[in-house]
């Protein structure tokens, strides 16, 4: 069983902290599809500091696209192995990356150890967050399934259920819990907002 800690990245110390107190055997970093000078840098100080310990692999990812991050997020934690612990950090990089990464945590809640943030007050202090879910039932996730292909976004209520292969009524609640949810819009079509294409991940 190793460990894995899967970092967003764009100043070295947050990372440098959180590696030191875990000892990761692995480490995966999500860097920005192009790089500035400053997460150059620490990519390299990073390197330098743990490369001859632990395996680190960086990961470029969008810089502000939440679900992007996400996805690729999710594809990261899937390929890691079934016993391995996991656990994410937060702290470094942009807001929307850090999000997304957040978010995928959540899509994968069952495979997550931990998920921590250090905050910029303290920089020794560690705040682990709570590892939400999105608790989905089957039928949600057909719903949720359906309305991720926009062609089915101008169907019929009537036409998405026999899509889903679900009751209207069974439909109908299910539409209604998504839209509080958050995961589902109604205003122009039927679509899932971006909180429910990550949901669906």
């Amino acid at each position: 069983m190793g460990r894995v800690l899967i970092a967003t990245i764009y100043s070295a110390d947050p990372v440098l902290l959180a590696a030191n107190r875990l000892g990761p055997d692995r480490l995966i970093l999500l860097i920005d599809n192009n790089p500035d000078k400053e997460q150059i840098k620490s990519l390299k100080l990073i390197k330098e500091s743990l490369g001859r310990v632990v395996d680190i692999k960086e990961v470029k990812t969008d810089l502000y696209d939440i679900v992007e991050v996400a996805k690729k997020s999710v594809e990261i934690i899937d390929l890691q192995p079934k016993d391995d612990e996991i656990y994410i950090n937060i702290t470094s990089g942009r807001k929307p990356k850090a999000l997304g990464l957040l978010f995928a945590a959540y899509t994968r809640s069952d495979k997550i150890k931990k998920i921590a943030y250090n905050p910029e007050e303290d920089k020794t202090a560690v705040v682990y967050l709570p590892i939400l879910s999105f608790k989905l039932t089957e039928s949600q996730k057909k719903v949720l399934e359906i309305l991720d292909d926009e062609r089915n976004s101008q169907l019929s209520f009537k036409e998405l259920s026999e899509k889903a292969g679900i009751s209207r009524a069974m439909f109908y609640r299910n539409m209604d819990e998504l839209k509080d949810m958050g995961l589902v819009s109604t205003q122009q079509g039927i679509k899932l907002t971006d909180a429910g294409k990550i949901a669906r991940l």
